[in-house]
């Protein structure tokens, strides 16, 4: 039996482009003389459809959508993902399913069990988990269809929750096939390998699994899709950020097999470390910045992007991740400089923007600025200089350059990083503006490891840029130090808070200073409403800011 695995690219809601992409793999599997072809969760409409899904039309033009796709399933057996109706009046209207086409009929729904409602997923939201289970007649084998989730739950606790596998093997399956929507992070890959081998070596049957890939706004799918044997040996990995369509062979004599199949390359880090590692999955992140950089404007139906360009390490990191994502010629820098920067910022900032053949301009915001003083003096008078002139500046900055934005339909790439979002470091409707994070889950010395591997081929980003202290310049000789930890300190810190979810005595045992502690985590805490308004973020980490992380504004934690 040939099976194609068909790992493709979706736009949430273009059912149009959706289905023509489908039909034409399944055309080209058809081809090749395939007898099935597998899709991933969801892949109909799109994952992840959120609140779409309670739209009738949506549902709707999704039916018509398979209907389309059945049409197709003449010779050839095909499973796609796709929201169904649920026929019973108790629970909620719709179920995760996969339809198993054939002879241009549906055959067989299969829904999902497990609905995650972890981290960016709320299923149980829309969704009726399934009750019942049935494998999959076809060609004289027995199926075992899940969908993502259906596999992740593999303990051996009867008390926790089904399990749609163990529902499964009382019929007696020759193989496991999972439709996933599995999303990246920089460990996730390594996870997902443990989990299908855990799965192989349970059941004892070999698996195909079939993941997405593409961004959705700030969720990044990186695809990697797995064919493993009965004896957990990988017999093919698909790419990772890459569209694929696979043949994999399958024989009773010979189990799985692929022709021409070429190991994936790309490390995959094993697991999270209980410390900080700034370089792990550095190429991994770097390459689903590039995707979720050209997804963004590709889904939206822009092309072009703005940058401010400092002459500092994260608008430098940006401004190069943009131009290689976008191509040079649609990306625009402004460089604002204001009394208090340096002449190397400038120059900086010049060079990189030649170093990349990127367009840009020099806008001065001084005159802007004395403006704005005077207009102020008569409410101002006999008062000092402080965080209130630093934020006007950067709040200059962010009008002009969203001024820019508006004039030449641009989107404008914000710059802050993970540090300085955990920390409030930034000024709303200012440094803070923009249509998409590019940096917003990586920390300050993560920016740095990127930086390094742009610049793995040749220098990218000036050397200066990447040697200098990091500042805002937004007072005289100003560094990031004057307010915040050295990022060696504060960064490790957050990453604990953050990512693993450790309390400030939990920290504070670990090794760190006490006092420094509950300084970082009180401005993590209150800075929360500036973090409730900030663009999308793309996310690379096992727990980004965003959707995915939902913290009271008004809360008080430190104890």
């Amino acid at each position: 039996m040939n099976i194609f695995l068909a790992q493709q690219n979706y736009h949430i809601g273009n059912f149009e482009a959706n289905t023509n992409k489908i039909i034409n793999a399944i055309r080209n599997a058809k081809a090749q003389n395939a007898d099935l072809i597998v899709f991933s969760e969801l892949c109909v409409c799109g994952y992840p459809p959120r609140d779409f899904l309670e739209f009738d039309d949506f549902i709707a033009q999704s039916m018509a959508a398979i209907d389309r796709i059945k049409a197709e399933a003449d010779t050839i057996g095909v499973l796609v993902g796709a929201p169904s109706r649920n026929p019973k009046p108790e629970g909620k209207d719709l179920f995760n399913s996969a339809y198993f086409l054939y002879e241009k009929e549906i055959k067989n729904i299969i829904s999902k069990t497990l609905l995650p409602t972890y981290d960016i997923f709320d299923e149980y939201r829309y969704f009726e988990p399934a009750i019942t289970w049935n494998v999959i007649h076809f060609k004289g084998k027995k199926l075992a269809v899940t969908i993502c989730e259906d596999i992740w739950d593999i303990c051996d606790n009867p008390l926790y929750r089904i399990k749609p596998m163990d529902m499964l093997m009382v019929q007696h399956p020759d193989i496991m096939i999972n439709l996933s929507a599995s999303p990246f992070d920089y460990i996730h890959a390594a996870a997902r390998k443990n989990m299908i081998a855990l799965n192989v070596e349970r059941y004892g049957l070999p698996i195909l699994y079939c993941n997405t890939v593409g961004s959705q706004t700030e969720i990044i799918f990186d695809g990697g899709s797995i064919a493993m044997d009965a004896q957990q040996n990988i017999i093919a990995e698909l790419p990772y950020f890459e569209e694929s369509l696979q043949c994999i062979e399958w024989t009773d004599s010979e189990g799985l097999k692929v022709k021409n199949y070429t190991p994936i390359q790309h490390i995959i880090s094993e697991k999270i470390s209980t410390n900080f590692d700034y370089s792990l999955g550095i190429d991994l992140i770097y390459s689903a910045l590039l995707l979720g950089i050209k997804d963004y404007f590709r889904k939206m139906g822009f092309a072009k992007a703005i940058v401010a360009s400092s002459g500092g390490i994260d608008s430098a990191v940006v401004l190069a991740l943009a131009c290689e994502a976008l191509g040079s010629e649609n990306v625009h820098a402004l460089l604002m400089p204001s009394q208090f920067s340096t002449d190397h910022s400038v120059s900086d900032a010049e060079h990189l923007s030649k170093n990349l053949n990127n367009k840009y301009d020099i806008i001065p915001i001084k005159p802007v600025f004395d403006t704005y003083e005077q207009a102020l003096s008569p409410v101002f008078s006999g008062l000092p200089f402080d965080v209130t002139e630093e934020n006007l500046q950067s709040r200059i900055r962010g009008a002009m350059v969203m001024a820019m934005s508006n004039k030449f339909g641009s989107i404008l790439l914000n710059t802050s990083n993970k540090s300085e979002l955990s920390t409030g470091y930034g000024t709303l409707y200012g440094d803070m503006a923009g249509g998409l994070g590019v940096l917003g889950d990586l920390y300050k010395m993560q920016v740095y490891a990127l930086a390094k591997h742009i610049n793995r081929h040749g220098a990218i980003i000036p050397q200066n840029i990447i040697d200098k202290a990091p500042s805002a310049e937004l007072r005289p000789d100003q560094k990031d130090s004057d307010s915040l930890p050295d990022y060696s300190l504060l960064d490790p810190i957050l990453f604990q808070y953050i990512e693993r979810r450790q309390g400030p005595k939990e920290i504070i045992a670990m090794g760190y200073d006490e006092t420094l502690v509950l300084r970082i985590l009180r401005l993590v805490n209150m800075n929360e409403y500036k973090r409730n308004q900030f663009c999308p973020i793309i996310r690379v980490s096992p727990k980004a800011f965003g959707v995915g992380r939902r913290m009271p504004i008004v809360g008080k934690y430190l104890s």
